[in-house]
């Protein structure tokens, strides 16, 4: 019997044994696995650069688009107009009716210094701010390039010409034209006296 009893004792402590071991093993190597498990790493999604590339194509603007900036995003903001002008100056706005649809009323804003104006169209639908028209008579605003009441014949015609080829140069004894080649027609005259410029009148295409 003491024999039988000491047998299941050893017996007993052994599986206990076996147990304490198995418990442990099973519980330590997880904590082991995910020791040696890289963490993830969670990097931010890649910008897509194809909605955020400049086109210059589209933001850009050749002279004849619009003589005073060439940014398109400026073109559409009167303030950018404002800060170019040297002199006092009012700002007029008309209502007009859409050429196309006679139930929308777009705007016409109008820039006046002295006795120069600059007149924009402003379609409702768009949001654009479009240089319809403009009539320049003194050296209170510049054009880009330079471009300006007062500057000698010789400079306004080496000036035009590095326009490059799309521009077609007219010049008669009082007035040079820089127009369009192809496409809308546009027009930008330039009056001489005494061989200087006295007034420059941009007559834009808006349909």
């Amino acid at each position: 019997m003491c024999y039988r009893c000491s047998l299941k004792a050893r017996l007993l402590v052994l599986l206990l044994l076996i147990h304490t071991i198995a418990t442990a093993c099973t519980t330590d190597n997880p904590i082991e696995e995910e020791a040696e498990m890289p963490a993830k790493r969670h990097s931010a999604p890649e910008p897509d650069t194809t909605a955020v590339r400049p086109d210059r194509s589209v933001n850009t603007l050749d002279l004849l688009g619009n003589p005073f900036v060439a940014n398109r995003q400026q073109s559409n903001d009167l303030t950018t107009y404002f800060d170019r002008i040297d002199s006092d100056f009012t700002v007029d706005a008309d209502a007009i009716e859409n050429r196309h649809k006679t139930s929308v009323t777009d705007t016409i804003y109008t820039i006046r210094f002295g006795n120069s104006f600059m007149e924009f169209y402003a379609p409702t639908q768009t949001g654009d701010l479009l240089l319809q028209m403009a009539d320049i008579r003194s050296a209170d605003i510049k054009l880009r390039n330079n471009l300006r009441v007062g500057m000698t014949q010789a400079e306004l015609i080496k000036s035009l010409k590095s326009q490059g080829e799309g521009m077609k140069i007219t010049q008669t004894t009082n007035e040079i034209v820089a127009s369009t080649r192809e496409g809308a027609p546009v027009m930008l005259h330039f009056y001489l006296q005494e061989g200087k410029v006295s007034r420059i009148l941009y007559d834009g295409y808006v349909d």
